[in-house]
């Protein structure tokens, strides 16, 4: 071979290995894991960690504060920005006065204005929960049950008390930032359209296969793209199981009864909890998952089995709930293409539990 040719494969070679996104298989044990990795160990495959539920993927190291958000790389970030097309943007937020009465007891909303000068200068004040709208769940929120531990083994003492301090606080994804691919899936108007009708404020299990049906008729494959499919690392899902819709449907009478009934009597639509559901929702390393119910899993939760626990205490995956896909569902089935960049800004709060999204996705 010519000199010179060797001299172009050697350098080939070179930008291929100092290349942070060339491929590269992260092994189980070999802690903290490379988010720059092309390859991640399956949900059965995870590592036996010391201290740690089983199940946990507490792998980004010791120190680590936003979990799969670390999938977000600035290579991911920057080759997500090929998904804008037209620059048209679509506000993924509810107003903050929706729900007018939020579930699981949550507090109502309050705005005010205040007069500076009157006639001249207004300054306005909130009064509200993070969580009584469109929000993302954070590491605080919810924990792992028999263990009562948190993501990475934070404790409730970390959170309130004596020994309070910023373990798992919302202000980290805040200082970390959330932008990527997003990539919805209607499963309402799949459902809907195929025979399937069913009420939102109902328990309704979202099965993994009804998922692969619902993507398929989108022109999606719900397979990791290394296994072929159209799923890629760091992806940000989006699921439409019709709860805002529905919503906007009901009179206010309605929206307050159903808002209003006990924590075991609210019912939400949302995806089911079978090992099938865990197992692609952990293979995918989505950063994060997202939805318009405000449970994002079917609810109740009779065996207390909760999604959520799997999502934020072991995997570090953030949730987000009562998202409003409305307008980005009409725009997707549009267009014909149901996937897009999207940024969302969660509130810089120290000691944080949960925040609006205040989420964009750009088309």
């Amino acid at each position: 071979m010519a000199s010179s040719s060797v001299s172009r494969l050697s350098a080939i070679s070179s930008l291929i290995n100092n290349n942070p996104m060339s491929s590269s298989t992260q092994l189980a044990n070999q802690l903290p894991w490379n988010p720059n990795s092309t390859e991640f160990p399956s949900r059965k495959d995870l590592p036996k960690l010391p201290g740690a539920p089983d199940g946990a993927a507490w792998v980004w190291g010791k120190d680590d504060e936003v979990g799969r958000l670390n999938l977000l790389t600035p290579q991911r970030v920057k080759s997500s920005v090929a998904e804008i097309e037209t620059g048209e943007m679509v506000r993924l937020d509810l107003p903050l006065t929706v729900p007018e009465k939020p579930a699981f007891d949550r507090e109502v909303f309050q705005h005010n204005i205040k007069t500076l000068v009157d006639g001249v200068a207004y300054d306005d004040t909130y009064i509200m929960n993070t969580q009584s709208g469109t929000q993302w769940d954070g590491f605080r929120h919810f924990g792992h049950i028999d263990s009562m531990c948190f993501y990475n083994g934070a404790k409730s003492t970390d959170f309130v008390g004596e020994t309070a301090n910023h373990r798992c606080s919302i202000h980290h994804w805040a200082t970390h930032g959330i932008a990527g691919r997003g990539i919805l899936l209607d499963y309402y108007h799949y459902a809907k359209t195929h025979n399937k009708p069913y009420d939102p404020y109902t328990t309704h299990s979202i099965s993994l296969s009804e998922l692969q049906a619902c993507a398929a008729s989108q022109g999606l494959d719900l397979r990791p793209q290394i296994e072929g499919g159209d799923i890629r690392i760091g992806d940000i899902l989006l699921v439409r199981s019709g709860f805002v819709e529905r919503y906007y449907e009901l009179g206010s009478e309605q929206r307050y009864a159903a808002a209003t009934r006990s924590h075991g009597d609210l019912c939400f639509a949302g995806l089911s909890r079978e090992p099938a559901i865990r197992d692609w929702l952990h293979d995918c390393y989505f950063a994060a998952v997202a939805g318009d119910s405000p449970t994002f899993e079917s609810w109740p939760v009779p065996e207390g089995d909760y999604l959520h626990q799997s999502l934020l205490a072991l995997w570090g995956c953030p949730i987000g709930e009562m998202w409003d896909l409305e307008i980005l569902a009409e725009k997707c089935r549009a267009r014909g293409k149901w996937s897009f960049f999207m940024t969302s800004a969660p509130a810089n709060m120290p000691g944080g539990v949960g925040s609006h999204a205040n989420a964009t996705a750009i088309l």
